[in-house]
């Protein structure tokens, strides 16, 4: 591994080679220089990892190691591929156009491939637990990982999650949000799998389209609506779900840069509770 930069946070990068995707991944490994206790270590994967140094992620885990908010946690960035529409998404079906194909095999990837290579690398035999988090599209790919895979993650964490997700063209006149969002039908249709927790952060200027017109803009509609599929499956609202709107919050890294710390105490911290409006 190569040392990226100095600071109070250590920053290493390497290349995971992948079969199942066919090419090296680009990894970034955000981890506190001083680890007194490799067991109480959480891992934090994200997606879109080439974001977070514009994102600021070193500075906002020293800020918050410094007040002793959070505990030890390796953050783990990884970068997309050209073929991010392809290879994020949901596993088990595309979207109409056919985006999320290869959405399975990254999924191979970061069970088979990348959390074996972390343990290795970094000698950590079990963590404390395991998180998954993404924005836009690469929320929906965090989303649907952890929700499949309840026995490796605990934890979601969601920023402008693509939760509009759809089988059937919004513009075609058998289309419904009840039908053909397919992430609200995978957790209507799953199980309740006891132990996950979501983190969900939207902008209240994430967009401006609104298609049901009910002068909700659709991003926090198909938020919103996930969440209640999530309590009508079983979840606690105020335990197990924190839902967080953030005012004048976009579709962009700085808005994201300001939802991260409260994502980091929810995290590897101590949560705050309850889904009902936050504004930040």
């Amino acid at each position: 591994m190569q040392i990226a930069k100095q600071s109070g946070i250590l920053v290493e990068n390497t290349l995971v080679p992948s079969q199942f995707l066919h090419r090296k991944v680009k990894i970034d490994f955000y981890l506190p220089r001083n680890v007194a206790d490799a067991s109480r270590m959480s891992l934090i994967l994200i997606n879109d990892g080439q974001i977070l140094e514009e994102l600021g992620l070193s500075n906002i885990l020293e800020e918050l190691y410094s007040e002793k908010t959070i505990e030890s946690a390796l953050c783990v960035g990884i970068h997309a591929g050209a073929e991010r529409k392809i290879e994020y998404g949901i596993a088990s079906q595309p979207d109409y156009k056919g985006r999320g194909a290869k959405a399975g095999s990254y999924t191979s990837f970061v069970l088979e491939e990348l959390i074996p290579f972390i343990k290795d690398a970094y000698q950590v035999a079990a963590f404390r637990e395991k998180a998954f988090a993404g924005f836009s599209l690469g929320g929906l790919s965090a989303m649907d990982i952890v929700w499949n895979h309840p026995d490796e993650f605990s934890k979601a964490g969601i920023f402008s999650g693509s939760f509009w997700w759809r089988s059937v063209n919004q513009a075609h006149k058998e289309y419904h949000d009840d039908k053909h969002r397919i992430m609200q039908q995978q957790v209507r249709n799953g199980l309740f799998k006891p132990g996950l927790k979501f983190f969900f952060q939207c902008g209240n200027m994430d967009e401006t389209k609104d298609r049901n017109h009910n002068g909700v803009i659709d991003s926090i509609d198909d938020t919103l609506d996930l969440v209640k599929e999530l309590v009508n499956k079983g979840y606690n609202s105020l335990k197990d779900i924190f839902y967080m709107e953030t005012k004048d919050g976009r579709h962009d890294i700085a808005t994201w840069k300001k939802a991260m710390p409260e994502f980091l105490n929810w995290s590897a911290g101590t949560p705050s509770e309850g889904w009902g409006k936050v504004n930040k």
